[in-house]
């Protein structure tokens, strides 16, 4: 395709640095203007979310430089608080005013002990984790560079590990009954696909985080509904020669997909959403594609914003056509003085697209929501420190 072409698929649809006004949402959904401004749009009853994943304590400790080997320093700060990513991205679901229900397993120690009653505070319903007896409660060590905004984990995982026998069929039945959504974090794939497979009979979607290949993975990713991707994981999946094919890779390989997002990090995001090809005259090439809507982006925006292509039929070269639209989202501009540590970013990011799948939230307002979301979660230290709340002022524009 030439770019020509590509530009009139564009033209077709005019873009939008900002996130453009909200679709009509159903009268559960609409807010109420006051006298100190509007109001946010109430969630409807149907809001619980399952997700199955990793939960464990985390122990932070940020330090001026990362230490050379044999090295010895002290921490310019440091924190202990619940982590992992089914966790975290529960976390800030129930902040966001989801009913996140958790499914995981931790030891009877002190570390399980604090790992279950964080969750509790926070609103995530705990109830669904295993507890054994005897072993231990998975833990990571977390060194945050403070000169070059980097983490590192050093993971230990939990014994004993979780199977399938360990959620009984009563729990895993009351576990989805009345879900509005499925969330995997790739972790526990055995137990996962159970979960997976009933979902699946009931008809609740699924979203899947594709962080990297795992074992059992393609075997949830074959039933999930929505994907989310972390930077690598498209080309290592699809051995695609760039991202954008990739995405174009991965509709095909998995038609039950409805879109897949891959996070940049600073760099922001790319979402390929799947439309019927059935009217589509125009083919367009994907890599073409996005430098057109690289180019359609305001650069000096601060906060996140979402440009969006028409609806066409999206070529990649050696790999095929899929009919749908290419989306590329921009993250906060954070100042260096305000960033403090990325642990996390990525969980708050499906959290809050949990949040947007639940309310209806359109894709070209939902992407800059959960970078929204991210960006503010990086002004701390730890993956839940700085997790907003929709009454947060900072989202308030995102969401009315």
């Amino acid at each position: 395709m030439l770019l020509a072409s590509t530009q009139h698929a564009l033209l077709k649809s005019p873009f939008s640095s900002q996130s453009p006004s909200p679709s009509p949402l159903s009268p559960s959904c609409r807010f109420r203007m006051s006298s100190a401004g509007p109001a946010l749009p109430p969630l409807s009853d149907d809001r619980i979310v399952v997700g199955c994943g990793s939960v464990t304590l985390d122990f932070l400790a940020a330090v001026a430089t990362y230490p050379k080997p044999d090295d010895k320093t002290r921490s310019t700060s440091s924190k202990v608080q619940g982590g992992g990513n089914a966790g975290n991205a529960l976390t800030c679901a129930s902040r966001l005013g989801l009913q996140p229900r958790l499914i995981s397993k931790v030891a009877d120690d002190s570390q399980g002990k604090g790992i279950l009653e964080e969750l509790e505070a926070d609103g995530v319903d705990s109830s669904f984790i295993v507890v054994s007896e005897g072993g231990n409660s998975p833990f990571t060590y977390i060194i945050v560079d403070d000169e070059t905004k980097t983490r590192t984990c050093i993971h230990t995982p939990g014994y004993p590990p979780m199977i399938p026998d360990d959620l009984t069929e009563s729990k895993l039945l009351a576990a989805v009954d009345g879900a509005r959504l499925v969330y995997f974090d790739g972790r526990l794939h055995d137990t996962a696909l159970v979960i997976a497979q009933e979902a699946t009979r009931r008809g609740i979607p699924i979203l899947i985080d594709a962080e990297r290949k795992r074992e059992g993975l393609d075997d949830l990713l074959s039933l999930s509904s929505y994907a989310i991707c972390s930077a690598k994981f498209p080309q290592s999946w699809t051995g695609a020669p760039s991202v954008t094919s990739a995405l174009v890779s991965m509709l095909i390989k998995l038609p039950n997909l409805k879109f897949v997002v891959v996070t940049l990090g600073e760099d922001g995001c790319i979402m390929l959403e799947r439309s019927n090809e059935n009217g589509l005259m125009e083919e367009v090439d994907v890599d073409e594609l996005l430098v057109a809507l690289k180019y359609k982006n305001d650069s000096k925006t601060i906060l996140p914003t979402c440009v969006a292509s028409s609806e066409v039929k999206l070529h990649a070269k050696g790999i095929g056509t899929v009919g749908g639209r290419l989306l590329l989202g921009t993250a906060e501009k954070i100042p260096p003085s305000e960033l403090v540590d990325t642990t996390g970013a990525g969980d708050s990011f499906i959290g809050s697209i949990l949040y947007a799948l639940c309310t209806n939230m359109p894709p070209e307002k939902m992407l800059p929501f959960a970078s929204q979301v991210a960006g503010i979660n990086c002004r701390a230290l730890g993956a839940r420190t700085g997790l907003p709340r929709c009454s947060d002022p900072r989202l308030i524009s995102f969401l009315v």
